[in-house]
């Protein structure tokens, strides 16, 4: 009894002693190599971390393959791009851009029927809005975007486009009310008389491009 003791014994110190061993040679690698200790944790977290979002956000690759709705968010033109998760059968994501300005938002939610519920991003981080709205039955999409906190309703009136079919192009907006009327064109000067100095530039809007 008294050797089994023993043996049970030394076999306890002998691992112990393995154990401390290989304490002692991960301290010793930390202690002479922190920079590989270092580099690993930085790796770790790297790919642990979702990457960075670039601001202003820009239309996705990934959602140009999504059905497009085209039409209006409040009184701005927009095009919609509406598709489904691949992760969540009742799941929808996408993005929708202003005709007018080419900013770019994110949306993410469900859909259930025709009924659709999402919330947007202008940041892909903090949600900046909410939409409820219906499909109906030639797949058209109406309904309202509010705030965060369900205030100031903007009505949305969306209609399907084709493949390949072009988004219409947004309408300038209206003159200022007061504003000063632009110059008349300035006659042109015959080539032998000295050209007259001093001509006013016309006003005008730039044409506006629709963002796909």
């Amino acid at each position: 009894m008294q050797e089994l003791k023993s043996v049970e014994g030394a076999a306890r110190r002998r691992g112990w002693a393995a154990v401390s061993v290989a304490a002692l040679l991960s301290a010793s690698a930390a202690a002479f190599f922190p920079g590989a200790a270092c580099a690993q944790s930085d790796a770790v977290k790297e790919l642990a971390a979702p990457p960075p979002i670039q601001l202003p956000l820009k239309p996705s690759p990934e959602f140009a393959r999504f059905a497009r709705y085209s039409g209006t968010l409040g009184s701005r033109p927009i095009v919609l791009r509406l598709g489904p998760k691949t992760d969540d059968p009742a799941g929808v994501h996408g993005e929708y851009q202003f005709a007018d300005t080419g900013e770019v938002i994110l949306i993410a939610g469900d859909r259930d029927g025709d009924t659709l519920e999402v919330e947007e991003s202008n940041d892909g981080t903090h949600i900046t809005g909410n939409w409820v709205g219906k499909f109906a039955a030639d797949g058209s999409l109406a309904g309202d975007r509010m705030n965060v906190d369900d205030s100031d309703p903007q009505p949305f009136d969306l209609k399907p486009l084709a493949a390949g079919q072009a988004a219409p192009a947004a309408a300038a907006k209206p003159a200022k009310a007061g504003a000063a009327p632009a110059a008349p064109l300035q006659p042109v000067q015959p080539a032998s008389a000295p050209a007259v100095r001093g001509g006013h530039p016309v006003g005008g809007v730039s044409n506006l491009q629709t963002g796909e």
